[in-house]
């Protein structure tokens, strides 16, 4: 049986370099197994970025190629893009079990000995060289870049503690302290923000990239490290704290430029995947798919906003917390009415400000309107833009109605708020308040029941409720966020209403 086709079991019985030269074993660079492997996945048709969506068509197939080039790597893109994700599933192409000589601290190859101390035992032990196993998972490090991070943190420096317990003058390589990219030796090292490391510490790495040797305080080692190196940064028109020097980024060989979802689809799929909700939560609250498009429509709004910085970006993680503080706001609502069960509600997305306002970067013009105001504008054009796929299009019955072309089909809903009337919808109204609330206005139940006649119960109510508030992103009826909730009326007595009246300064 070939050294190939070993089992995990048989390779970790394998304790010397004898064994493991008699089992057939060759030495193989990290480059070298990871095309391999790869290969061996595109054969069998095994998907090798899994939990990796919307880049089946871009950013993967780049990826692959810069494998089977054998090329280091550096992923460009906004904050939120899964590079990091990505570096990470890049361990799943090593293979599970390689020998290193035991006690080395770079992880030597039993036959190809890197470091002075691993030569030595070779030499002195022969084919009696203990042998251990490293697993794939202990052949990853990752470094965020910080502008604290130092030449000895990456590269090494000399101790004088070794020195001292070794009784070794300052002469002998042994004496070096070796850094966390040494370290990685036959691994795969990620640096996280390389702009954010110094320009002198990434000079650091152009002997490693390129010729493979290092030097530590006047040792000049000829290492041949066998790194498979992976960098994530931002634009470098985004970010203010440093660039990739010219000479580092002329020796990376495969730049990557990752991208956010292009659909809703995807978005969902990727937020629905990553969202930490309880399975108590689950059974609690019952969600619908409008609700989830709300969520992610609200990211497109956003990095469409002229109020957020574009540079910047919106993460994926935005619509993730959202979700998240969207089922909470479900959950706390029902926990505070008694209720075992809840459906979600339109009024819920009020728990989704603080996740917007957290996640991103406003323009000079959107600090002037605030990070809550401009949270709730974007909550506000996400229901537009959705209410459209559910409902007929407000702006053209408008011109129907003035051509006296078409029947309004909000306007038994309309003159019931003309006529005086308002609702109250609050934030931590039961289930029994609610349904009553959007019950009393004329027109509303028989609309869904006309366009969606399947729906019943909550399912109706959210809807309802859902009609409400696209009436007002159209400008149809007016909506005023009250501390508790918001109240919807008609939209010429708002135009009366000193609390919600601005006075703007004259030019």
């Amino acid at each position: 049986m070939s050294y190939k086709n070993l089992s995990a079991t048989q390779l970790l019985a394998i304790k010397t370099l004898g064994e493991l030269k008699n089992a057939g074993y060759q030495a193989k660079s990290i480059k070298q197994e990871l095309r391999d492997n790869l290969i061996q996945k595109i054969k069998n048709k095994e998907k090798v970025f899994d939990g990796i969506w919307g880049y089946e068509d871009t950013v993967i197939p780049d990826i692959e190629r810069a494998i089977l080039s054998q090329h280091h790597i550096n992923l460009l893109g906004l904050r939120g893009q899964a590079k990091t994700r990505i570096a990470r599933l890049m361990v799943n192409l090593l293979d599970e079990y390689v020998p290193v000589v035991e006690g080395s601290e770079l992880n030597d190859d039993p036959l190809q000995p890197l470091s002075r101390f691993v030569k030595d035992v070779i030499a002195e032990k022969g084919d009696a060289t203990p042998i251990s196993w490293l697993h794939r998972d202990d052949r990853y490090t990752e470094k965020l870049a910080t502008p604290d991070v130092s030449v000895a943190d990456l590269i090494g420096d000399a101790d004088p503690i070794k020195a001292a317990t070794l009784k070794l003058p300052y002469s002998d390589e042994r004496v070096i302290h070796f850094g966390l990219i040494p370290r990685s030796h036959r691994g795969i090292f990620v640096i996280n923000e390389l702009p954010d490391l110094q320009a002198r510490i990434q000079v650091s790495l152009f002997n490693i990239l390129q010729e493979g040797d290092i030097q530590i305080r006047g040792f000049k080692l000829r290492l041949p490290l066998d790194i498979q190196f992976v960098f994530t940064a931002n634009p470098e028109d985004y970010t203010n704290r440093g660039s990739i020097v010219t000479p580092l980024k002329d020796r990376i060989d495969s730049q990557i430029v990752t991208h956010y979802p292009k659909t809703l689809e995807i978005g969902k799929r990727i937020t629905l995947q990553e969202a930490n909700i309880k399975p108590e939560q689950e059974q609690l609250v019952t969600t619908n798919a409008l609700v989830e498009d709300l969520i992610e429509q609200i990211a497109f709004e956003a990095r469409q906003s002229e109020y957020v910085d574009a540079k910047s970006g919106v993460s994926a993680r935005m619509t993730i917390s959202a979700y998240e503080n969207l089922i909470s706001a479900a959950e706390r609502r029902a926990l505070l009415n008694g209720e075992e069960k809840t459906y979600i509600r339109v009024a819920d997305l009020v728990g989704v400000i603080p996740a917007v306002c957290g996640k991103v970067e406003l323009v000079y013009e959107g600090e002037v309107e605030g990070p809550v105001i401009v949270a709730q504008n974007l909550v506000g054009k996400a229901i537009r833009a959705q209410f459209l796929n559910f409902f007929p299009d407000p702006e053209k019955i408008k011109k129907l109605a003035k051509d006296k072309a078409g029947k309004n089909p909000y306007k038994p809903i309309i003159d019931w708020f003309m006529d005086g009337n308002m609702i109250d919808i609050f934030n931590d109204s039961s289930d029994a308040d609610y349904s009553s609330r959007l019950r009393t206005i004329d027109g509303l139940d028989e609309l869904v029941e006309k366009i969606y006649p399947t729906f019943e119960g909550r399912e109706k109510l959210f809807m309802m409720e859902f009609v409400l508030h696209g009436l007002s992103e159209f400008s149809m009826i007016s909506k005023k966020t009250l501390d508790q909730g918001l109240q919807f009326k008609d939209l010429t007595d708002s135009l009366f209403d000193l609390d919600n009246f601005k006075f703007e300064d004259e030019e």
